[in-house]
């Protein structure tokens, strides 16, 4: 079967942009540690948000390309229209799974957006009036000046003395919106026949034993 494109995407490029600062801020402040004694007092911290960053990123590309793993010993034994149909019901609890991550995430970060959370236990039934967060700084990281609206947008105003806490929590809800889109995207493909299932193929590890099998032979 084949497989989802490998192209490059917003996934990629978000992933290729955060490792890539993450390695600059690491190395900058192991240059000033060693030679300078001083350091970047938000490097940390900066660090962490963007290696969370990553790993909301990854989860989605991970779908996207199917290199989740999984274990497929009974469906292999299946014929293909049973695997078919047990690889799309996997896929509809895929996203039954990541709308109720979605709603989560949503009525994390509402509060420090100034916005409301949803209601209803599982699945959001509308919204309800929700204590504004909004004021909510990051410990060391430097307000950027890009970022000033957002003073008058939902701080009423107020002059931000850190980088506020609603710009590294919005990964929440854009990390779980992309898992969202990605599995329907998978599911859509197994529907068309397009894959087999979510869980990344045995196709490599079938090769490899046949590379072996033929170098017994010789």
């Amino acid at each position: 079967m084949s497989t989802p494109t490998k192209s490059t995407g917003f996934e990629e490029t978000a992933i290729a942009l955060i490792l890539g600062l993450m390695t600059m801020i690491t190395f900058t402040n192991v240059i000033l540690r060693k030679f300078f004694d001083d350091s970047l007092i938000w490097g940390l911290e900066v660090t962490l948000i963007l290696f969370a960053w990553l790993v909301l990123f990854g989860v989605s590309y991970g779908v996207k390309v199917t290199a989740h793993l999984g274990v497929d010993a009974i469906t292999n034994m299946m014929t293909p229209k049973t695997r078919k149909i047990v690889a799309l019901a996997t896929g509809v609890l895929c996203i039954i799974y990541a709308s109720l991550l979605l709603k989560g995430a949503w009525d994390y970060w509402a509060p420090y957006a100034g916005l409301d959370r949803t209601s209803g236990r599982w699945f959001p039934t509308g919204f309800e009036k929700t204590r504004d967060q909004a004021w909510y700084i990051t410990d060391q990281v430097p307000m950027l000046g890009i970022f000033r609206f957002l003073e008058d947008l939902i701080n009423q105003g107020e002059v931000y003395d850190k980088l506020p806490r609603v710009i590294p929590y919005v990964i929440l809800p854009v990390g779980m919106a992309l898992l969202l889109f990605r599995f329907v995207q998978a599911t859509i493909r197994i529907w068309r026949g397009q894959a087999e299932s979510l869980i990344v193929s045995h196709e490599v590890e079938d090769e490899i034993e046949h590379l072996k099998d033929h170098q017994w032979e010789e």
